[in-house]
């Protein structure tokens, strides 16, 4: 059985080499971007701003936002359903470290060929950053 579509905001952050922040929950496999599910009545951007801060322990300027667009692809830790992400960048800034139920964060060169990113990362972020 699957489940409806799982909504979620998310950052592309990237550092002076172009690599793009990644990270792992606790529990899981997968690299990913950071973001998350919406609370009641946040707007994308309100919930890429507050899941941001809440996993990486730094605020976001909701001025500085920019939309890379909106993408579905299979959950990556979630068998059977789909993730529709709108994804959004924000320019590199200091200070993210693994808060909360981020157990791991990553740089990640968004040419590379790995087999513990996301879907949502290799199908569809990782080739719009490319082909910038």
């Amino acid at each position: 059985m699957t489940g409806g579509d799982i909504v979620v905001s998310a950052v592309v952050m990237r550092d002076a080499g172009g690599r793009v922040l990644n990270v792992r929950k606790r529990g899981t496999a997968m690299l990913m971007l950071p973001g998350g599910k919406p609370e009641p009545g946040e707007t994308a951007e309100q919930t890429a701003i507050r899941e941001f801060a809440e996993e990486l322990g730094a605020a976001l300027d909701p001025a500085l936002l920019r939309s890379l667009g909106e993408f579905r692809a299979a959950a990556a830790n979630e068998p059977g359903r789909d993730v529709v992400a709108r994804v959004f960048e924000h320019p590199y800034i200091d200070g993210v470290v693994a808060s909360s139920e981020i157990e791991h964060l990553e740089w990640v060169d968004p040419s590379s060929d790995r087999a513990d990113l996301a879907p949502l990362n290799t199908e569809h972020v990782f080739p719009a950053l490319r082909a910038r």
